[in-house]
């Protein structure tokens, strides 16, 4: 019961950071937006990663992040292992595609990998400032992209709580409409403040009830993407994909993928 319980919270957790992307970029724009460079890079390694495991046996043993074990590296290369299974690898891959991909469009290419670097180095080190010294023996912490995974989706709901969401902002350059717009407007500003004060004060719960790691990172991403927020909020560009239309979009590269799976068939 108590497995479930940690999977289901998990799993609620990056529901709700997944919705706070969709929020934050606009789920309309989705086709129109650039190919997310970077979000590709880390999938594709995550894959490479998975490849290795299958191809090589001793993979795990070597690049692991087991504490009886030696090896600086091993803090990165564990990030790109997996241990939970097909499904678990699957569900790994997936989310890390879709919130890198949302980190992507918003923060741009350099800060996302900067800021899912820091998914990976910085908790620890944190954890150290606060006299947790003590290194974790439940295997299933030894693997996996989740954590910085979800480090990463909780600087997108800090955004998404700094500056609002993509259908706010619009609405704010496109002015004063009628009260009743108004009052729309105010509901779904509500509604996405709470949806991304739900990923820290969520994360927190998972931490204290069930000592889920997965919430301390939450909490710590989303410390880390308000202090980023603040320090580049005036260089950040996420609507320049709609304003600047780019040669390759989402909605291009899927139509050409389409025409040529049609035309094999």
């Amino acid at each position: 019961m108590d497995v479930l319980l940690f999977n289901v919270t998990t799993a609620a957790l990056m529901v709700l950071m997944f919705n706070g992307g969709l929020a934050l970029v606009g789920q309309s724009t989705l086709s129109r937006r650039r190919i997310p460079w970077a979000a590709v890079g880390l999938t594709g390694i995550a894959l490479a990663g998975v490849a290795l495991q299958l191809c090589w046996s001793g993979a795990m043993g070597a690049l692991d992040a087991d504490p009886a074990k030696s090896g600086w590296w091993r803090v990165v290369t564990s990030v790109f292992m997996q241990n939970g299974g097909f499904g678990g690898a699957a569900w790994n891959i997936a989310t890390l595609a879709a919130v890198a991909a949302f980190a992507d469009w918003f923060w741009g290419a350099p800060l996302t990998l900067g800021l899912f670097a820091a998914g990976i180095l910085l908790p620890e080190q944190i954890d150290k400032l606060w006299g947790q010294t003590s290194h974790s023996t439940d295997p299933r912490n030894f693997a996996g992209s989740s954590g910085a995974t979800y480090f990463l989706g909780a600087t997108l709901a800090a955004a998404l709580l700094l500056r609002g969401g993509a259908d706010e902002t619009s609405g704010r350059d496109a002015g004063k409409g009628s009260d009743d717009e108004g009052a729309g407007r105010g509901k779904a500003v509500r509604k996405t403040r709470l949806l991304a004060l739900g990923v820290p004060v969520l994360g927190l719960a998972m931490w204290f009830a069930q000592e889920n790691g997965h919430g301390l990172v939450s909490a710590y991403g989303f410390a880390l993407g308000a202090l980023v927020w603040a320090a580049f909020r005036t260089v950040l560009r996420p609507d320049r994909d709609l304003v600047q239309p780019p040669r390759t979009t989402v909605a291009s590269l899927t139509g050409l993928v389409g025409r040529r799976t049609s035309s094999a068939g």
